[in-house]
């Protein structure tokens, strides 16, 4: 173990996470986007996006599970190594297989990937810094992750703008199979344990403990993770199939434009937690729900503006701006809910309990991002936006029932 922050294996790690992120960033904002300017169906934008997270809920389940029994620097390895064969065989089948069923499985199998990448990397964490400075690794890991997705579509944008989705698959395929590279050299200590009961048994066991827990000893967590599972539900999903949707079909701008909006709601997402961490200790759990008081009015504004604005670019800045604000207040209510329950939930439990909180949170985004798409093929947006704008403030009044009895739980604790 390196008793430095900055040690020979960390760097390669870190090196090899900033280039693979890019190259999803880039894919998961240029490969929808493709597939919404050759269709121009918002239904079938929103079917795909929703499809592409299933296995990315599965496998996350199971990458934690992976990360435990087998080298995490192999699991890193073959997954970018995997990642560069499933786009260069992307590549050379575009325009020749049939187009939809192609970027569905692409789709899938990239967030799949990513499901189960992101577990072995954070496990790998202790083995690669020296205890004092696993916090503030950790940081770093989650800071890259979140600048890619605020450089990526920007970059994304501006290229395939440009020179359309070939560079955008050439760029990925390099990414990934640059970053294996590196990760080959990387040294982490492995134990090889006796094999036990199958991954998925094991997760499934590990699923159920913590529902148990959520469900009989702090039921108020199983709501706080409903309340986040909502806004999942109606406000992320708008905002991840509407605001592309609407960018591009409704209001007829660019691809470097839509770049520049997405990289917004990303850097919306890195202000949240930045704003999270420097109030600290001032912010209170119990009025948490003011946040999602914030997000209901900020989409209602948003329905306004769409109504109301007479030219184009006032409604892009209407959306870039309200989304973005949505973003940091959601951010800034989910952080606050998760680190409550990391700090009064059993340490034996905490990864189990986890586990089956983001699973709920991460189930309920693709039924509304399907549920969005077909909506705003039917419909006009500002029905839509405004609808989501009513439901989110009657989640933010049930927020504040709910989170009055926090004060209990916290005070327990």
């Amino acid at each position: 173990m390196n008793h430095k922050l900055l040690g020979r294996d960390f760097a390669l790690a870190i090196a090899g996470q900033i280039v693979s992120l890019f190259g999803n960033a880039i894919l998961r904002f240029s490969l929808p986007l493709f597939l919404l300017r050759e269709t121009g169906s918002s239904a079938l934008f929103g079917m795909v996006t929703a499809c592409s997270l299933l296995p990315m809920i599965l496998l996350s389940l199971l990458g934690g599970v992976l990360a435990d029994r087998v080298n995490k620097r192999n699991i890193m390895v073959l997954l970018d190594f995997s990642k560069a064969g499933i786009i260069a065989g992307f590549y050379f089948l575009v325009g020749k297989a049939p187009t939809i069923p192609l970027f569905i499985v692409t789709l899938m199998l990239l967030y799949g990937i990513s499901g189960t990448y992101q577990p072995a990397v954070q496990a790998s964490i202790p083995a690669l810094v020296a205890k004092d400075y696993i916090l503030t690794a950790s940081a770093i890991v989650n800071q890259i992750g979140s600048m890619a997705n605020f450089i990526g579509p920007v970059i994304g944008g501006w290229i395939y703008g440009l020179w359309g989705l070939e560079p955008i698959l050439e760029i990925s395929v390099g990414c990934f199979a640059l970053s294996a590279v590196m990760e080959i050299f990387i040294k982490i200590p492995f134990v090889k344990r006796p094999r036990e009961k199958p991954a998925l048994q094991i997760a499934r066991q590990d699923l159920l403990e913590g529902c148990r827990f959520l469900r009989v000893d702090q039921p108020v967590f199983l709501k706080v993770s409903l309340i986040i599972a909502g806004l999942n539900l109606i406000l992320s999903a708008m905002i991840t199939v509407g605001i592309p949707v609407l960018t591009v079909e409704h209001l007829g701008f660019s691809d470097q434009l839509l770049g520049v909006a997405q990289g917004l709601l990303a850097a919306g997402g890195v202000l949240g937690g930045l704003l999270t961490a420097l109030l600290g200790k001032r912010l209170q759990p119990e009025r948490a729900y003011v946040f999602l008081i914030l997000c209901a009015m900020l989409t209602l504004l948003m329905g306004a503006g769409m109504l109301w604005s007479n030219t184009p670019y006032l409604k892009y800045l209407i959306l870039s701006g309200t989304g973005t604000a949505i973003t940091i207040f959601s951010t800034m209510f989910s952080i606050q809910m998760l680190a409550v329950v990391q700090r009064e939930t059993p340490e034996h439990l905490i990864g189990k309990v986890i586990a089956c909180i983001m699973t709920l949170i991460m189930c309920a985004q693709p039924i509304g991002q399907l549920t969005y798409g077909i909506f705003l093929e039917q419909i006009s947006a500002v029905p839509i936006i405004t609808g989501a704008g009513a439901i989110s403030m009657c989640i933010a009044l049930y927020a504040k029932k709910v989170l009055s009895e926090l004060g209990g739980v916290t005070s327990n604790g």
